[in-house]
């Protein structure tokens, strides 16, 4: 696990904490419970890439960690309804103040902007964030696989190795797959969809076993931080007909969708590409020419 992800999820951990100091599980999961009913994010991807269309998740990304600032001129209402408007399936926003500079309030503004799914972009590995993520109005949560594999996190966080069910992985990873799909089982609950993300066949192994249809395959290296399509490529064989293939990272030019487009992925999550440019969503349109 990289360095950097290692800090982010200690201040998860933190974050978590001291909300729960101020409002109980219980009580948030009332509000998240009292929401309007949830859009239907993986009906609308589904809808889009079952008859060969391309869906994409356009995100809505004012920082990075590596990079700084992406988008100084940061309107989320206005970038997703320039998305809406230009072709997107769903939105991501991300949530994360820290390290993202993002906020749940740009994910309220965004969504009431449009009528388009929104996922949670944040780092989600407690069950009061998936409550907090229906409560500000979110559609679908992200799992990012890698923040769960870690024998040593997994100890800290309190996950039952003995409560898995998964055969043939070894205890930590069975941990990890337990926890996985008690986050999942949350947010199936709440009415939301799960994107599970994977950066390698062994992150892999562990997202199929839970039964969103929604697999994310992240094409940047965690610990170099390289990008590269072959990422998603080496492992379509792996995965089942029946699931959806969402590429991420790296898609930043018409060849890099031909290229997608033409080995069956149809489903991309792209951000930095559309957040550079003057307008996102006519950003987004030239690239998939939508």
């Amino acid at each position: 696990m990289s360095d950097i992800l290692n800090k982010i999820l200690a201040v998860k951990r933190e974050e978590v904490a001291a909300a729960q100091a101020h409002k109980s599980l219980a009580a948030l999961r009332a509000e998240a419970e009292a929401q309007a009913p949830p859009r239907d994010f993986a009906g609308a991807i589904r809808e889009k890439v079952s008859p060969g269309d391309t869906a994409v998740i356009a995100e809505i990304k004012k920082a990075s960690p590596s990079k700084g600032v992406i988008r100084a001129d940061f309107r989320p209402g206005e970038i997703a309804a320039s998305y809406a408007a230009h072709g997107a399936a769903c939105l991501s926003v991300l949530t994360d103040r820290q390290f993202f500079q993002g906020a749940p309030e740009y994910l309220i503004e965004a969504r009431a902007a449009c009528a388009l799914p929104v996922l949670r972009k944040d780092f989600i590995v407690d069950e009061y964030q998936v409550a907090e993520a229906r409560a500000m109005g979110a559609d679908c949560i992200l799992l990012i696989v890698a923040a769960f594999e870690d024998r040593d996190s997994n100890r800290r966080s309190g996950f039952s190795p003995t409560s898995a069910i998964a055969v043939g992985l070894k205890p930590d990873l069975r941990g990890a797959v337990a926890r996985m799909r008690e986050l999942e089982s949350l947010a199936h609950d709440l009415g939301m969809a799960v994107l599970v993300e994977v950066h390698d066949a062994a992150e892999l192994d562990l997202a199929l076993q839970l039964k969103t249809p929604l697999i994310g395959i992240n094409n940047r290296n965690l610990r170099t931080f390289e990008v590269s399509l072959q990422t998603t490529l080496d492992l379509l064989a792996r995965i089942p007909a029946e699931r959806i293939v969402v590429t991420e990272s790296g898609i930043l030019a018409p060849p890099d969708v031909a290229l997608m487009r033409g080995h069956g992925v149809n489903a991309f999550l792209v951000g930095e590409a559309f957040m550079r440019a003057p307008d996102p969503g006519v950003a987004l349109g030239r690239l998939f020419a939508l």
